[in-house]
């Protein structure tokens, strides 16, 4: 289906009118009673390559998903990301090289634990120089304790507890491909997330051995990853959080991944791990936790940076963030491992078994629900306790299909005080942080 932009101007595709013009596009495919006309109906099977048996249920307004996001494309911005390919690791989704950022596809976080080659990648600044000896890496921690620490990595396995976790690590901007009008940032699908397997010692109990003062409330972190800049003055990224979540007995400093040295493009030989909450605060390449009376001043703090309205604002809307919240334990999401988004299946076929995972932040993942009909009915899916606290779920089960043709697997998840995935990313913010509407995957049956 096409719409002209006028004389002698080229016509435009239903995507990119909708893209372009939604409006429009809704008044050509669906007409003034909320139904598809006959042709656009026609057009958009054929554009598919398969007939839509649940058309008349799709809500008014809804562009198929492999329309609006090309199998090829696994995030959920416009056009085809690239591909990135890194030595030892599976193909990832190219969002940026400076700095290097990169997605994973959903279809490979398939796995309990996220292994190396399934790890998004996300860097804030350049990327240091590795170090040949990882236990002789030292960092400091001082500011308001009593006792001011310089540790090597080899005194953390020796003088403190070490602890072994399964901990997700979420990019505060997972999502953000979801919000519209577009925002500033790294278009993220769903897939800046990861379940590795860490290994390390509890920050609270180094931050005990150097003792806090009673004027301690809040933490500033630094790495060794140069400025893009190259500016030996400036930070690449610093930030810090409240002390109860230093405290926490899951936030650790981690010198392992999945039983083996932290690979360097995630942080080696030391990094931090603070579950839950936005991945910037697992600082990589660590060298210095700042105990502070205040809160941290640092780069990505304040203005706009990790922080949401507390009221909605106008999407597209320019704001200094003096109204904002600092964006701490993320939101409720699930994502779809069993399936690739366009993927094709044997004519025949009756019946989806789904599977993939969930979480929710600082809290755990209720249920999942799954839908083949556009969201007019669901299906609850099973999910399973977390290995750990501050681990995601898994999540199974089955879905049955009438017939032939093209399907959408609409999947959801609620978290344990009730809050469910949204229809569309809500309370838009200039930096796309914290979007995470229900998604989609197309799937083809014949």
């Amino acid at each position: 289906m096409t719409s002209s932009k006028g004389p002698g101007k080229p016509e435009r595709s239903l995507r990119e009118l909708y893209r372009d013009d939604p409006e429009r596009a809704d008044a050509l495919a669906w007409g003034r009673r909320g139904t598809l006309k006959g042709t656009a109906l026609a057009t958009m099977g054929a554009t598919l390559g398969a007939a839509i048996p649940f058309a008349s249920r799709m809500p008014a307004g809804t562009l198929p998903e492999l329309l609006a996001r090309p199998a090829s494309a696994q995030g959920v911005g416009q056009g085809t990301p690239a591909p990135f390919r890194m030595e030892g690791k599976n193909d990832l989704i190219l969002l940026g090289d400076r700095p290097l950022v990169a997605e994973t596809p959903e279809h490979q976080l398939d796995e309990p634990v996220t292994s190396f080659r399934n790890h998004f990648i996300r860097n804030n600044g350049q990327i240091p120089e590795p170090v040949a000896d990882a236990d002789s890496w030292s960092f400091t921690i001082d500011g308001e304790v009593n006792t001011p620490l310089m540790l090597k990595v080899g005194e953390l396995r020796t003088r403190f507890p070490v602890v072994t976790m399964q901990l997700q690590m979420e990019c505060g901007g997972n999502g953000r491909g979801s919000f519209a009008p577009e925002t500033r940032g790294n278009q993220w699908g769903n897939g800046a997330i990861s379940n590795a397997e860490w290994t390390g010692v509890r920050l609270r109990d180094v931050l005990n051995a150097a003792g806090l003062k009673p004027t301690a409330i809040y933490t500033g972190h630094f790495g060794a990853d140069p400025h893009l800049s190259g500016a030996t003055d400036r930070q690449a990224i610093n930030r810090g959080m409240r002390l109860a979540k230093a405290m926490d007995e899951d936030t650790i400093l981690a010198f392992r991944m999945n039983g083996a040295p932290i690979p360097h493009i995630h942080g080696a030989p030391l990094r931090m791990i603070t579950p839950g909450w936005p991945g910037s605060f697992s600082q990589k390449w660590l060298t210095r936790i700042w105990i502070r009376d205040r809160m941290h001043d640092g780069a990505g703090m304040g203005g706009t940076s990790y922080r949401v309205p507390v009221k909605p604002i106008v999407p597209g809307s320019s704001n200094n963030g003096a109204d904002f919240r600092e964006l701490e334990s993320m939101p409720v999401r699930a994502i779809l491992s069993s399936h690739a988004h366009g993927t094709r299946l044997p004519a025949g076929t009756r019946s989806l078994d789904l599977r993939g995972a969930a979480w929710a932040g600082d809290l755990t993942a209720k249920s999942v629900h799954a839908s083949v009909d556009f969201g007019a009915t669901w299906v609850e899916m099973q999910v399973a306790a977390p290995a750990n606290r501050h681990a995601w779920q898994r999540w199974q089960g089955s879905v049955a299909l009438p017939s032939d043709g093209y399907f959408e697997v609409w999947y959801r998840a609620t978290d344990s005080e009730g809050r469910m995935q949204p229809h569309a990313a809500a309370n838009w913010n200039p930096q796309g942080y914290s979007a995470n509407p229900i998604s989609r995957a197309a799937i083809l049956v014949g």
